[in-house]
């Protein structure tokens, strides 16, 4: 095993030339790469199983005879709840542990398992809610599935909001800033593959063989973080401040991350962007396909599933190519002028999709097209907070930013499906998402003046409370 050598930097540290540093750690590029390695293949096989909860609890639900709002509550607005609840616990509570595995490796192996045993839950809700309404005497089963499948969201949440806050920590931790657009990059190249892979070869199996693909994903998510759990080694962190009661704690957190001005125009990105994308992740594929056409709605495009995953597996495999692009541009031009245009353009092509799509090839082209501009701000948004955030207390502040996306979360699937009901055509979720992106272009625009302000590229540093 090959990990990072471990040392205190100092002018007589012997770092060579060259070498990459974060924190207490020394990489050559061979070990760099290699930690890279191991933080990529769990991020392929994570973004595999993150699409089930997206992509086929909606369908699962709507099977379950679910309405629009039921649905997005549950795959919406629920785990946004719950987000907001744990994000500041998450990152106050791994900001400030300590042990041998750091501060961060700890949570992901405790809370592995739970997410296993939720996605097998959910995979195996059919036969599970059969046997429940049997031994319970429910009268309606298909009340049973809804209620099971919102009780494994439940553990599934709690569960993977420790996973995806915590390993998004990780690799401010363990990725130096020097390359940090790069890494930044490959690691939403490497998530477009992992939703490439899921929607081309098991999204269209989904109704046929639901448990097979849920147990697939769940092994290979749980294998592949297991081994980047032992691989990738973190460094050495300063004593954690005294301890304090919860009440100061919390007090203290939300004075250090939403007294100041600037801090929450960078929030506001967070929630516009989400605000539109949880939303498309819920109602395009009943836009797409052919769900919804009993209950009222206007003519839908009526794909076939398989379509339907062909079509979205080409648009994440076309944002692999634009993520690798935008990596050396970001760190280059900074991720906040990239992400700028990358928002604009996402709201541009949001708007085209509701003027232009009429059939499969504009469907699958102004996708194609619309995804390309997501990747752009996508690839730049993840490597803003390291430069705009303070690092010794970025997991908190990266939380409380989280909180701004899970608002949105929260509110945006049930704003969107009251619409949906209101108008009776699924074609609408275009125009919602083009609004939020819009607003959030306009939000892009004030934060760059207010950090142009505050000494931009070469002179800029975190304001404090």
């Amino acid at each position: 095993m090959i990990a990072p050598e471990k040392t205190e930097l100092s002018a007589s540290s012997g770092v060579t030339a060259g070498a990459y540093t974060v924190g207490s750690l020394i990489y050559t590029q061979k070990s760099l790469l290699t930690v890279m390695f191991w933080m990529l293949l769990g991020d392929l096989c994570l973004q595999i199983m993150e699409q089930l909860p997206t992509s086929l609890v909606p369908l699962q639900l709507r099977w379950a005879t679910a309405s629009d709002t039921m649905i997005g509550f549950i795959t919406g607005s629920l785990p946004a709840i719950l987000g907001i609840v744990l994000n500041p616990v998450v990152g106050i509570h791994s900001d400030r542990f300590r042990s041998k595995l750091g501060r961060r490796r700890p949570f992901l192996l405790g809370t592995t398992p739970l997410v296993i045993f939720a996605l097998m839950g959910l995979g195996f809700a059919n036969p599970i809610a059969t046997i429940l309404a049997g031994l319970t005497g429910a009268q309606s089963l298909s009340a049973v599935k809804v209620g099971w499948l919102g009780g494994c969201m439940v553990v599934f949440v709690i569960a993977n909001t420790y996973i995806m806050q915590v390993y998004q920590f990780l690799f401010v931790d363990v990725i130096p800033a020097r390359v940090m657009g790069k890494f930044v990059g490959c690691y939403r190249a490497v998530g477009a593959l992992g939703a490439f892979v899921f929607h081309r070869y098991m999204f269209g199996q989904s109704e046929s063989h639901t448990e097979v693909i849920y147990t697939v994903s769940a092994l290979l998510y749980g294998v592949s973080f297991f081994l980047l759990i032992w691989k990738v080694k973190e460094g050495e962190y300063p004593e954690p401040p005294p301890r304090q009661s919860f009440v100061n704690l919390i007090r203290g957190y939300f004075t250090d991350c939403f007294s100041s001005s600037f801090y929450l125009k960078s929030y506001s990105l967070a929630f516009f962007f989400w605000s539109a994308i949880v939303p498309l992740w819920s109602f395009l594929v009943f836009f797409g396909t052919k769900p919804g056409q009993d209950l009222g709605y206007a003519p839908t495009l009526g794909l076939s599933l398989d379509a339907f995953g062909d079509a979205r597996g080409w648009c994440s495999l076309v944002q692999i190519p634009v993520f690798f692009l935008v990596g050396p541009l970001v760190d280059r031009f900074h991720p906040l002028r990239v992400g700028m245009i990358g928002m604009l353009l996402s709201s541009l092509t949001f708007f085209a999709n509701f003027i232009w799509v009429h059939d499969e090839s504009t469907f699958v082209f102004w996708l194609i097209t619309n995804f390309i501009a997501q990747a752009v701000y996508m690839g730049a948004y993840l490597a803003i907070l390291p430069r705009l955030l303070p690092r010794e207390k970025y997991g908190q502040f990266f939380t409380a930013n989280q909180i701004f996306g899970f608002a949105g979360v929260a509110l945006a699937p049930v704003l969107c499906a009251k619409l949906l009901e209101y108008v009776k055509d699924y074609r609408y979720i275009y125009v919602w998402c083009g609004t939020c992106t819009l607003f959030g272009f306009i939000m892009c625009i004030f934060l760059y003046r207010h950090w142009m302000r505050l000494g931009g590229d070469h002179h800029y540093t975190p304001p404090s409370a």
